[in-house]
């Protein structure tokens, strides 16, 4: 007999459940013996289920959120000019744009949530650049700053993932 899924592959194994014939290429291993993918029932994990009702909430989040730790983060480093501050700040804005926008999708996690949270990151650095004296200035206050908006995003991103 030939497998449902690959007409061309002769099988003598059967789905435990419908008993469609199924070969070793799509049998899924279940505790109660060999299945087809039909009937293993390979969904996603809830967790991991994103609609887009759940994208919209979380860019919108992720935006607010993004301004709020930029407005903040450039006024702490214009009120207090520590040079390394920035190692700080920018990962504390990360996680938060990150825990704030997975608390508003129910803790749902995956690759398009984190895209939004890190971007959500680097928009917060983009909103620091509007404080007087923020712009950095020499090759190495550039490659600090990108360091640690990397660790923002990084943050950010593992948070949502």
């Amino acid at each position: 007999m030939k497998c449902a899924y690959h007409p061309d592959v002769e099988t003598s194994l059967r789905c435990g459940k419908c008993d469609k014939p199924i070969c070793p290429k799509c049998m899924v291993q279940t505790p109660v013996g060999a299945r087809c993918r039909d009937c293993a029932g390979l969904d996603k994990l809830p967790t991991f289920r994103v609609s887009t009702r759940y994208y919209l909430i979380a860019a919108g989040t992720a935006l607010g959120m993004a301004i709020a730790c930029g407005a903040a983060w450039g006024l702490i480093e214009w009120l207090v000019p520590v040079f390394s501050l920035n190692l700080l700040l920018a990962p504390a804005a990360g996680y938060a744009i990150g825990e704030v926008t997975s608390i508003s999708v129910n803790r749902k996690r995956g690759t398009g949530l984190a895209m939004v949270g890190g971007i959500a990151a680097a928009v917060s650095y983009a909103v620091t650049l509007f404080f007087p004296g923020s712009l950095p200035f020499g090759i190495f206050s550039v490659v600090y700053h990108i360091i640690a908006v990397g660790l923002g995003i990084f943050l950010a991103v593992t948070r949502l993932r």
